[in-house]
């Protein structure tokens, strides 16, 4: 079965780039986007593997940040993987002390990194 990965919050480009890194870490995942809270309860209704958050929420999440959709949603959704992608450490660190894995910067999305860690987050 595949999984399903949901790019959170992130911009037309954002979401090309990072499309385009999921289907290179692993080919058979299915790849959604939720630009809004309404869309990321249906993603999250639907069943989802991996959330991957902007830093900066745009406007329809009601939050500012991907940290705090973070501090929102991983207690309710435990069997859910969040990771943050943010160029700044500090972004990062808060995002895992809230309960993300260790994610990763835009500038890094054309690299290696990206596809070990999102293949290390869906368990291959």
């Amino acid at each position: 079965m595949s999984k399903k990965i949901a790019l959170v919050g992130h911009c037309g480009p954002d979401s090309s780039f990072l499309r385009l890194a999921v289907s290179k870490a692993d080919r058979s995942a299915k790849v959604v986007s939720a630009d809004d809270t309404s869309e990321l309860d249906t993603v999250l209704k639907n069943g989802v593997n991996l959330l991957l958050l902007n830093r900066e929420m745009p406007y329809g999440f009601g939050m500012s940040s991907g940290v705090e959709v973070i501090k929102m949603l991983k207690p309710l959704h435990p069997n859910v993987k969040f990771m943050l992608v943010s160029n700044y450490p500090d972004a990062q660190q808060d995002a895992e002390q809230a309960g993300a894995m260790k994610g990763f910067g835009k500038r890094e999305i054309g690299g290696p990194k990206v596809g070990e860690v999102i293949r290390a987050a869906l368990g291959e």
